[in-house]
């Protein structure tokens, strides 16, 4: 069975920096294979995928992170991470990590085994 455990989420001010962890469990095939990704929802919102990557490494970003954020993995030991600089407000959100699977990386419907997701709060 598949497990996926966020942490480092945390309150922050506007302009502060997080970093983000994933570790993965349980998987059918060696992590190195797996096309990975994070996506966030804040309250009263949409789940919007932020970013992603695959395994040739080849990166994704939404634009609202684009610069700021950077995802990588870790194949040595099944993790996946993301470094979030500048951080502002409007990325308060709860934080997931999730396998994708096809090509359109930032629709919910791609987006399989998530974990339990870790609350990042942003304040101005």
């Amino acid at each position: 069975q598949v497990q996926l455990v966020e942490s480092g989420g945390g309150s922050v001010q506007a302009g502060g920096s997080l970093r983000l962890s994933c570790a993965a469990s349980g998987l059918r095939y060696p992590y190195t294979v797996y096309f990975m990704g994070w996506f966030r929802q804040a309250p009263g919102k949409e789940r919007e995928g932020i970013a992603a990557i695959k395994s040739d490494g080849t990166e994704f970003y939404a634009d609202s992170v684009k610069g700021r954020f950077t995802i990588s993995k870790h194949n040595a030991n099944n993790t996946l991470s993301l470094q979030m600089n500048n951080l502002k407000p409007e990325d308060t959100a709860m934080y997931y990590c999730a396998k994708v699977v096809g090509m359109q990386w930032d629709k919910s419907t791609s987006w399989y085994d998530r974990g339990q997701g870790t609350q990042v709060t942003v304040s101005s």
